[in-house]
């Protein structure tokens, strides 16, 4: 398997859940908001029963930019295993095993290199709080990476 593909299944094995996204594609830095923003839009497809009626996500790239900070690799990947395996809504409840979340996100930080670079709009410990929204839902937690090539996204919605 190429990294592409290796990306994909550890990705997709990390957002099984509901409301919870991933994205692998072909990238640099220079694009990591057009990536989040159209990961947003398949969300918000997909989730669109689920928005209060009248709110406003981002209607741009540019308006993920404002949103996101600079995290270490390992920052990256206690907020991939959080993304994955808890819940920002409920965030005592346990969306999937944390041992296979905490298995794949590091395995996708490897694989992005050295070299890549992360970003978030949570806090990033396993507390998953004080986020600069990225959509309109009610509560949203994203980690994206950019390295070898490759931009790589994890994003969780929910409402209460």
């Amino acid at each position: 398997m190429n990294a592409m593909a290796d990306m994909r299944v550890l990705l997709e094995s990390l957002s099984k859940e509901d409301g919870v996204f991933s994205r692998v594609e072909s990238g640099d830095a220079g694009s990591v908001e057009e990536h989040v923003y159209g990961l947003l839009l398949d969300a918000q497809e997909a989730w669109a029963h689920y928005a209060i009626e009248g709110s406003q996500g981002p209607t741009c790239p540019a308006d993920i930019a404002d949103a996101l900070t600079v995290i270490s690799r390992e920052e990256a990947g206690t907020v991939m295993t959080y993304l994955s395996a808890r819940d920002l809504v409920f965030p005592g409840r346990l969306r999937r095993d944390r041992g296979h979340a905490l298995r794949a996100a590091e395995r996708v930080v490897k694989l992005l290199g050295w070299d890549s670079t992360w970003w978030t709009n949570i806090e990033p410990s396993d507390a998953g709080h004080g986020w600069n929204p990225v959509s309109r839902f009610s509560f949203d937690g994203v980690v994206v990476g950019a390295g070898n090539g490759l931009v790589v996204a994890l994003l969780q919605v929910g409402e209460d």
